[in-house]
């Protein structure tokens, strides 16, 4: 006989993520209608800082309170309209849960109940499945599958949205290319980490952090930043470009000014007393002017998310030297991220599990891109919660790779913590 999972109530509160600002978290229970055991689990949703234009809405209230950015209504909304829709449901048919959310909201963007309240509840509802199964998340939603433990991308430096620095892009992160092991590659990057904080104290620069737990000190520029990454590695003993390697997250489109008709470099400018904007041209030539001085192997959204013609351009001069990562490019959305394919535009894709808001079209878009040759991110928002699923995400899916932050800020550890559990079940390292 086969279990069913009966959704019994569902229920959505107001809580803080790790900027401070309201997020949603989702509880759901379900029984088991064999042993009649009722099971609980809850979710937090992320939120992100530098945010694509093109991404599912996350409903905000607008009102007095928390500055606008209350979340009461899409809590309602669970507590309502997802909660009569959903009960009684077999919560172990994920798909249908999840066409019964999209259909629920009933538009393209999730704008009606928002993507934070569909979330929530998407994931809370796997999540008590597999509880109720007695199986971990990442088996559930992997099967026999999973057998790949991701590469840890570490933010090690902040700038961007995500720090009050001069440093323009927004994110330096570092990947244990030879590591045996997750254990050991994590372990390489923390010392990275701590040598990085060493040699920013000796050289009187902050070693506060950033949104993401990287360190945020002023540095005149991009080549600035690499050296000092590339310094941090060499005294951790390694050696930059074949044990460890970088990467960049760009954020490009926080960078264009339409009025300007180019990027703006705020940080770069102010430290050189001039305003420094670069064309399209020049951003591709720029990138290719960092990876001939420095080991970088991923650029995760080095042009603007509505630049098509230039990620084209940008695509066939780098991608065969490149990992070309589109976050706001293609915003975990399976029709754009078509669109990117047919028109050979990245060579990778982020996946952010708020972006479009349920599992169900997180996992089509991880699937498309693998079918087509296409590499896969799982992520972190900047705004975070102690829900560590996504390293359960990382895992049921083979993506290869996750980048969750720097290892301090415990929103962003708990990730981290979660896959050193996952890896020890697995293999009994």
């Amino acid at each position: 006989m086969k279990a069913v999972l009966p959704i019994r109530e569902i229920h959505a509160r107001e809580i803080l993520d790790s900027r401070g600002n309201p997020t949603l978290e989702a509880e759901v229970v379900v029984e088991n209608s064999i042993t009649g055991e009722m099971v609980r689990a809850r979710a937090g949703v992320p939120s992100g800082a530098s945010t694509g234009k093109f991404e599912a809405v996350e409903l905000r209230d607008g009102e007095v309170r928390y500055f606008g950015l209350g979340v009461r209504r899409a809590v309602n909304n669970v507590n309502t309209k997802l909660r009569d829709a959903l009960l009684g449901r077999d919560a172990s048919c994920q798909r249908r849960i999840d066409e019964m959310i999209i259909g629920c909201d009933g538009t393209q963007n999730k704008e009606n109940l928002g993507a934070n309240a569909c979330l929530g509840v998407s994931m809370a509802a796997a999540r008590a499945a597999a509880r109720a199964f007695h199986m971990p998340l990442y088996q559930y939603l992997g099967g026999i599958h999973t057998v790949e433990m991701p590469i840890p991308m570490m933010n090690i430096l902040n700038g961007g949205k995500h720090a009050d620095n001069t440093v323009d892009l927004q994110e330096f992160m570092i990947a244990p290319m030879q590591a045996e092991s997750f254990a050991e590659g994590l372990r390489i990057c923390a010392e990275v980490y701590h040598n990085l904080k060493g040699i920013c104290r000796e050289r009187g620069l902050s070693t506060g952090v950033g949104d993401e737990g990287g360190f945020a000190p002023d540095l005149p520029d991009t080549c600035a930043v690499l050296s000092l990454i590339v310094e941090a590695v060499q005294k951790s003993g390694h050696e930059p470009g074949k044990e460890i390697r970088i990467a960049i997250d760009a954020a490009a489109s926080e960078l264009y000014d339409h009025q300007a008709g180019g990027y703006v470099f705020p940080g770069e400018s102010r430290m050189k007393g001039q305003q420094v904007v670069r064309s399209k041209e020049d951003m591709i030539a720029f990138y290719e002017d960092l990876i001939r001085q420095f080991p970088i192997f991923s650029l995760e959204d080095g042009l603007d998310e509505d630049d098509w013609d230039g990620w084209q351009q940008m695509t066939q001069r780098l991608g065969d030297r490149l990992q070309l990562v589109g976050d706001d490019l293609f915003v975990t959305n399976v029709r754009r991220l078509s669109a990117g394919i047919g028109m050979h535009a990245a060579n990778a894709v982020l996946v952010k599990v708020n972006q479009i808001g349920t599992l169900t079209e997180a996992f089509a878009a991880i699937r498309l891109a693998k079918e087509n040759g296409y590499r896969t991110v799982i992520s972190h928002r900047s705004g975070e919660t102690d829900d560590a699923i996504i390293a359960d995400i990382a895992v049921a899916a083979n993506a290869g790779q996750i980048k969750t932050g720097a290892p301090c800020r415990m929103e962003r550890v708990a990730k981290y913590n979660r896959l050193l559990r996952i890896e020890e079940e697995l293999f009994g390292v």
